[in-house]
């Protein structure tokens, strides 16, 4: 099952979004469940969240996977949703 990991940095994080990006990458190439991923970006074109596509078993392991982000766990987001997806065109 397909899922989008959608995310919001906190204000002012985005130092701690780079001290913690190599981690972060490394995780998505190491986990073996991402299809495609990326930062958003604000009107100065700085990154502020995230959107993951992962393909995973269930709810439960989309939550544990998004849990185990380095992101999530230095803090960075001040919210992250995620929500069951369908892939149509790609």
């Amino acid at each position: 099952m397909r899922f989008a990991v959608i995310t919001k940095d906190k204000p002012g994080a985005l130092q701690l979004r780079l001290d913690t990006r190599d981690a972060h990458v490394a995780y998505l190439k190491s986990s073996g469940v991402v299809e495609m991923a990326g930062p958003f970006l604000n009107e100065a074109e700085e990154m502020c969240g995230s959107l993951v596509i992962i393909e995973v078993e269930d709810l439960t392991a989309a939550q544990a996977w998004a849990a185990n982000d380095p992101y999530a766990k230095a803090g960075l987001f001040a919210e992250t949703r995620i929500q069951a997806w369908k892939k149509v065109i790609g």
